[in-house]
């Protein structure tokens, strides 16, 4: 007899390579020294991109960054295994790694660029 398994539609590769990906930014197309702020269900961050190709960037926010703090990007991500390297996306959790730790925000609602 068979068993049926039900999963969210973001787990499936499907959903995630046909997203838009338009309610975001990815660090590699950002200035280095670009400042932005990301606003979570939960914490507000302000982040300072010091390397976009890389995801290396300076962070303050929320209850693990109460000082900026120097950490990777991994990218945006539902909680599964599939990732958006480097990228912040609205409705996406954040994986951030710093000090051999990983961060995974809650739902990013929120990215205002700053303008110089």
């Amino acid at each position: 007899m068979g068993s049926t398994m039900s999963c969210s539609a973001g787990a499936l590769l499907d959903t995630w390579s046909s997203h838009g990906w338009t309610e975001g930014v990815q660090l590699e197309t950002m200035p280095d020294m670009a400042i932005f702020t990301v606003q979570t269900e939960n914490s507000t961050y302000e982040v300072t991109v010091i390397s976009g190709c890389a995801g290396d960037i300076l962070i303050r926010g929320g209850r693990f960054f109460p000082e900026f703090t120097e950490a990777r990007l991994a990218g945006s991500s539902l909680g599964g295994s599939f990732l958006k390297l480097r990228g912040i996306y609205v409705g996406f959790s954040l994986e951030i790694h710093f000090d051999k730790r990983l961060i995974i925000t809650s739902r990013v609602r929120k990215i205002s660029i700053a303008t110089r």
